[in-house]
């Protein structure tokens, strides 16, 4: 198995992050609509995502294969490559969020993304909210999750 190396995002990361988020996005919620059109992701996560948002990245072979980004005790986005899953680097990613924010994190999944709640769950992240999803961008129902430490 290759080493896999977590660390900060760099401008250079910007185009093989957004491809990252397209492809799993695409295989985890084949369901949900997306409201931006990939060339609208790419452009966010170039201009705003990875320069100014704590963007972490997780490379093996010499290319991004997952992404987590952190606002302070909001963990905003954790994509994995479809190929990467299973492999500890989402547990990975949980951990470093965790250590950035010790006093708590909270995020919102998708109500339909069950094997994230199962994740989230095993990390100790407890159902905190459900709603109707009128307060997203896709109008898709979500549940916030929260964790404590």
């Amino acid at each position: 198995m290759s080493a896999v190396v977590i660390r900060r995002a760099v401008a250079s990361d910007a185009s093989a992050t957004a491809d990252v988020y397209l492809r799993s996005f695409a295989a985890a919620l084949p369901t949900v609509v997306r409201p931006r059109s990939d060339d609208e992701v790419r452009a966010y996560i170039r201009d705003v995502v990875v320069p100014s948002r704590e963007t972490w990245v997780a490379v093996a072979e010499e290319q991004v294969v997952g992404l987590m980004v952190v606002a302070g005790d909001l963990l905003s986005q954790l994509y994995l490559d479809p190929d990467w899953r299973g492999r500890g680097i989402g547990d990975r990613f949980v951990a470093l969020a965790k250590e950035r924010s010790p006093r708590g994190l909270s995020l919102w999944t998708f109500q339909v993304n069950l094997p994230a709640h199962r994740f989230y769950e095993r990390h100790g992240f407890v159902e905190a909210e459900r709603t109707d999803g009128s307060g997203n961008e896709e109008r898709e129902p979500d549940v916030r999750y929260v964790w404590r430490p």
